[in-house]
């Protein structure tokens, strides 16, 4: 216990001499989470419309007026040559474009079916789906109202059968999509602190020459895993409450037990740890190390639920992604601080995430034994 406790305040020293590493390691805890959190949305607002109004009747105005009285669609250009609606999606200076031919109120107004044209820009699939979800909902209301108004100007009683959808919304009843994005970044910080400084920290001995001088010390293979962990480990478990702060000011309701979250982020990031030790077996040097981490780092990230829905990926990496203790944190994370949830829901990603962070740790302790230790 003694050499292991001599081990570890050796590794302290090492590791907070190099204060660029302690300051990014909170760099991407703190800042990282602001910029990301404030920068990163999928929400698709302020689409810029292309409109061309052959028509230009009260009836086409008022159409027009549907779409720019809603914070979906922000800069109106108006053209007056139906060429130009090429020319602006072309160049990128319109998201979709509105075409209402002559003849639309005199259409309406004798009782025929009329049309209006919406062309998409379907550069950005995500966007293009959302535009045309407003685009369609916006004329069909549109549509709807036109029958009922001219109906009663024809003095028939139209009845038209509806269907009252009473939405709820749990758990971000705004719809804001920073508190995700807050939450994933939390997850993302913990996944690339573990990795990268485990990876590099065991790499840099190698590169010094020194690991050989650790290898025939007294230290056991897991003892000198757990001392190179233990400064990364306690330097993130630090970061990890200023993120949590900046989480509550981005609006994140922090609703269920924080102390049952914080212990989910040790055993997560021991996780991370172990795979960043993992890499560091493989790596001879720096740069090997580095790009070994970002070469699994970014399938860690994509499929854990971090960025996009796991339900949306292919079958066999919806597999894969079972294996990933980043999928069961990102979990637990969304279940505590948005849901409120507690034990009693998330036991199986509880001892998910226990089970794959053990099976990590096992195999880079039993990988660097075989490697440096044979």
């Amino acid at each position: 216990m003694r050499r292991l406790a001599a081990a570890i305040r050796k590794e302290f020293r090492q590791f907070l001499r190099d204060w660029l590493l302690v300051v990014l390691v909170v760099f991407i805890y703190t800042a990282d989470l602001v910029i990301c959190t404030s920068a990163l949305s999928f929400d698709v607002r302020n689409l810029r419309l292309a409109l061309y109004d052959g028509d230009r009747s009260e009836l086409s105005a008022r159409l027009v007026e549907r779409f720019t009285a809603t914070d979906y669609f922000g800069k109106l250009i108006r053209t007056s040559r139906i060429s130009d609606i090429d020319r602006l999606l072309d160049a990128g200076q319109a998201d979709l474009a509105l075409v209402i031919h002559p003849g639309f109120a005199q259409q309406a107004a004798a009782g025929r079916a009329t049309e209006v044209q919406v062309l998409l820009a379907g550069v950005n699939a995500n966007t293009a789906n959302a535009a045309r979800g407003y685009a369609q909902t916006i004329v069909g209301g549109f549509a709807r109202d036109l029958l009922e108004n001219h109906a009663a100007r024809h003095g028939i009683a139209v009845d038209l059968p509806s269907v009252r959808v009473d939405v709820r919304i749990w758990y971000n009843p705004q719809l804001e999509f920073a508190h995700f994005m807050a939450v994933s970044m939390i997850v993302v910080a913990a996944l690339m602190v573990g990795v990268i400084t485990a990876a590099a920290g065991l790499v840099r001995e190698k590169e010094s020459g020194t690991i050989e001088q650790l290898v025939v010390t007294p230290l056991r293979s897991h003892e000198l895993i757990i001392a190179k962990a233990a400064p990364p480990f306690t330097i993130g478990m630090l970061a990890l409450s200023p993120s949590i702060l900046i989480a509550k000011a981005f609006g994140v309701p922090l609703a269920g037990n924080l102390a049952l979250f914080i212990a989910a982020s040790a055993i997560a990031l021991a996780a991370f740890l172990a795979i960043g030790f993992f890499i560091g077996t493989l790596a001879e040097n720096l740069q090997q190390a580095l790009l070994l981490a970002f070469f699994i780092l970014f399938p860690l990230m994509f499929l854990s639920g971090t960025i996009a829905p796991i339900e949306s990926t292919p079958a066999l990496m919806q597999w894969l992604s079972s294996l990933s203790p980043v999928r069961y944190y990102m979990q637990i994370a969304l279940g505590i601080l948005l849901k409120g949830v507690g034990m009693e829901v998330l036991w199986p990603q509880f001892a998910a995430l226990f089970v794959t962070g053990g099976a990590l740790s096992a195999w880079s302790v039993a990988r660097l034994r075989r490697r440096l230790y044979a």
